[in-house]
């Protein structure tokens, strides 16, 4: 296929590659339809019209081109009136009479139009009351290569000037010569080059930010291509949950200036606002209502400090601190940012707390069961209160300990339960103190409780790091726990029971509602489908906890 050419001088590159790429894609090619195909399609005239209309317009631009004339209408007219006084030819009247026609004068009209405009950025006329001295006005040169100029523009409605809006911490504007960059003409977002501004400080003079890093962490993820209101798609920033962000700017109050923590790349990106995105949350669901999660009337087997309900004999089911209302518990459920700050245990301090969450059945008895059998030691689990009978072979403060109802119901009233529920007539529950008292023997305190308690265990005191153990698919389910076995009576006197699968389907819905309401609080997720596998994983994480630097709440470490 030859290659057209677009006359002497001009530049052929891209006609050459045209012409080479059938060839160069035959080996590719899988059979002579395709090939010939990919012919025909970089043979169409159409195309190579609008490659050599590109090379032309390629070619002037290189050129510079500026208008010969800038009056052209004007011209004809002159030329016009010269030729009336001339001896009248059969050349001349054919001229007369092209010049008199509407569309020649109206195109010489619009070639005047564009050819006295002028295209190039005009910066503003200088005020007539600024100040003459030497630093009011800064000169800077600004280079501009294809990096973002790292600043988003917006239109004065009244004034129509373009107004600097935002200037991109670490972007190429915050990095010139001077910070406060308050007025452009115009933002030349194509421009390439050194580019000269005159800047004007602004008579209102900015409060200045506050100093110091902030760090957050983010509880939702985040894709500026799908924020319709974000001002700037291109300078947004996306994340995802559990990421840690260092806020670079708040000046504005619905768009923060934010960078990932540890990113090399000084420039930062724009994110909603905490404030802003509490309240498009608000919008999309105004009511919150958060009720604990119905758990299988069935326990795991081989375990039994879980404090754990039955779903047909439960009557209460209630947290010690369900009845209370606070800001810090209801924005727990609004999932936002979280400021953060760097924490690593010290030789001298008590563990933090270890809060299993899991749906029943999915194995996590039994890896609580599994670390305490690794370290006696080293990690401890609560004794859960109830007030039914002791039996001959149990044990007060071993088993259970055991107290009166009338004690039990003062207990609850004074919010000494983390959780507690009655069940056949008895209560059971699990008591601030038992946690105390495993974490004053210098023990890893492994706590299981239903995850809408996580959020009130988020103390100073505590310092929980929350682990949610996950199930497997379901088809993983069948397979893995088709010879398991869980128990039907909180208190083992019931007949272990195949799982059914109802049981499996349960625990993949209830896990579901978990990670969905409750995700943001989740520290680790592990996914239990081979219970040494997911053990080792959940040993690994014990041990960086303990030794590792971790990001907390910064109201942790400055209550």
């Amino acid at each position: 296929m030859p290659a057209l050419s677009t006359g002497p001088g001009s530049d052929t590159g891209l006609y050459e590659l045209l012409a080479a790429l059938p060839a160069q894609l035959q080996p590719h090619v899988d059979s002579q339809e395709d090939l010939t195909f990919l012919w025909d399609m970089f043979g169409e005239k159409s195309l190579h019209s609008l490659v050599k209309i590109h090379e032309k317009l390629h070619y002037y631009e290189k050129q510079n081109p500026v208008p010969i004339l800038h009056g052209a209408a004007a011209l004809a007219d002159d030329l016009a009136e010269e030729l009336q006084n001339k001896p009248l030819n059969s050349e001349i009247r054919e001229l007369l009479k092209l010049l008199s026609k509407p569309n020649v004068k109206a195109l010489l009209s619009v070639h005047d139009t564009v050819a006295q405009k002028n295209y190039d950025p005009v910066l503003p006329p200088m005020p007539d009351d600024i100040d003459d001295e030497e630093d009011s006005v800064k000169i800077i040169r600004l280079v501009k290569n294809r990096e973002p100029l790292g600043a988003t523009i917006k239109k004065d409605e009244q004034t129509g000037a373009i107004i600097v809006a935002r200037i991109m911490r670490g972007g190429a504007a915050d990095r010139s010569e001077t910070p406060k960059l308050k007025s452009y003409a115009k933002l030349i977002a194509q421009s390439q080059g050194a580019i000269t501004f005159k800047i004007i400080p602004s008579i209102k003079e900015e409060t200045p930010s506050k100093e110091g890093k902030i760090f957050i962490k983010a509880l939702f993820d985040y894709d500026p291509n799908e924020d319709k209101a974000i001002p700037c798609r291109e300078a947004g920033l996306s994340f995802q949950k559990g990421d840690i962000l260092q806020i670079m700017s708040q000046d504005d109050a619905t768009w923060w200036q934010a960078k990932h923590e540890g990113d090399s790349n000084p420039r930062a990106g724009l994110i909603p606002s905490k404030h802003f995105q509490e309240r498009r949350l608000a919008l999309r669901r105004p009511e919150i209502i958060v009720q604990p999660l119905k758990v299988s009337n069935r326990k795991s087997s081989g375990f039994r400090r879980s404090f754990r309900l039955s779903r047909k004999d439960k009557k209460t089911n209630k947290s010690m601190y369900e009845c209370k209302k606070s800001d810090q518990y209801d924005t727990a459920d609004v999932p936002t940012y979280e400021e953060v700050t760097p924490y690593r245990r010290q030789s001298n301090e008590k563990y933090r707390l270890v809060v299993l969450v899991g749906p029943v059945g999915v194995g996590l008895n039994e890896l609580k069961r599994k670390l305490l059998i690794s370290d006696t030691q080293h990690y401890g689990v609560t004794v859960p209160h109830t007030t039914r009978a002791r039996r001959s072979q149990e044990s007060d403060g071993v088993e259970y300990i055991f107290i009166s109802k009338h004690l039990f119901e003062t207990d609850v009233q004074n919010n000494k339960f983390i959780e507690y529920g009655e069940y056949k007539n008895n209560y059971y529950g699990t008591s601030i103190d038992s946690v105390r008292s495993v974490l004053a023997k210098n023990k890893v305190c492994l706590l299981d409780v239903q995850p809408h308690t996580v959020k009130h265990l988020r103390t100073l005191e505590f310092k929980p790091y929350v682990i949610f153990i996950k199930p497997p698919s379901i088809e993983r389910l069948r397979e893995t726990r088709k010879n398991a076995k869980i128990i039907s009576s909180r208190d083992d006197q019931g007949a272990a029971k195949p799982f059914t699968e109802e049981d499996f389907q349960e625990m993949i819905k209830s896990a579901q509602v978990m990670e969905s309401q409750y995700g943001h609080l989740f520290d680790k997720i592990i996914v239990n489908d081979d219970l040494t596998v997911a053990f080792k994983e959940l040993k690994a994480t014990f041990d960086k906890l303990e030794t590792e630097t971790h990001w907390v709440p910064v109201s942790w470490l400055h209550s």
